[in-house]
């Protein structure tokens, strides 16, 4: 399966939360997709030569209506020299009306390079008009220790699966942050898909733990598949597990 169809990204708005790779997937899809829209509704690095154009404005629909290079980048304000500020969530749902864009690929929450987080209480700002939801955590963290090395906010991730900062990350502790509705799930809006993807699966190994991680999300919540990936790969997908 292709990355675009594995991860419901060919149409409407897909928004692209947790750790490990979310603008990678957002930039993989894009280069993936006829007429796609690279946005955010936070903080997102420069990523002016990941995309044909970024077009820095309040009016994006204007932008993206009077577009001629395609993937676009669209918003509102650069707001230091190395990142750009991101849309109300509001102004990516109608972006994504009816838009002459493919896809609206939406960057909607932050991790600082981190391999696995937990939303704040202001996490995620997801779009309401968004159709399918890619949470994302990385099978590199298995294995390495629960602390703010490696997660971002570990003591919202000790919460969540009953661990204790500090000690060693298992597959279902991923797979219990990717399932929760205060992790991976929260603040979906009603109707959309969710499809989590387990990224930086580099090798056998870590194949094997994406799959233990994939079976133990599915067993927590109703998702049509899990998705194992190597998002830097020119065939990202590694597996589907459904």
């Amino acid at each position: 399966m292709k990355l675009v169809e594995a991860l419901g990204a060919d149409g409407g708005v897909v928004s692209v939360v947790g750790a490990g790779g979310k603008k990678t997937t957002l930039y993989a899809l894009a280069e993936r997709t006829d007429r796609a829209v690279v946005t955010a509704t936070v903080r997102i690095p420069i990523f002016d030569e990941r995309v044909a154009d970024v077009v820095v404005t309040d009016a994006p629909r204007t932008a993206v209506e009077d577009a001629t290079a395609w993937p676009l980048g669209v918003v509102p304000e650069r707001e230091r020299t190395d990142r750009y500020r991101g849309y109300d969530p509001a102004t990516v749902t109608a972006l994504g009306d009816d838009s002459p864009a493919d896809v609206v690929l939406v960057k909607a929450d932050g991790a600082r390079t981190r391999l696995l987080k937990a939303p704040d209480r202001n996490e995620p700002q997801i779009p309401a008009g968004t159709d399918t939801v890619v949470p994302i955590a990385s099978a590199r963290v298995v294995g390495k220790p629960l602390d703010a090395e490696h997660v971002h906010r570990p003591e919202l991730v000790a919460e969540l699966t009953g661990r204790e900062e500090g000690e060693t990350i298992r597959p279902v502790d991923v797979a219990t942050v990717l399932a929760s509705e205060r992790g991976g799930r929260k603040r979906v809006p009603g109707g959309a898909t969710v499809v989590p993807v387990v990224n930086m699966v580099d090798d056998t190994d870590l194949e094997a733990t994406g799959r233990e991680v994939a079976r133990a999300v599915l067993e927590r919540a109703d998702v049509p598949r899990v998705v194992l990936a190597r998002m830097v790969a020119p065939e990202p997908v590694v597996a589907v597990v459904d």
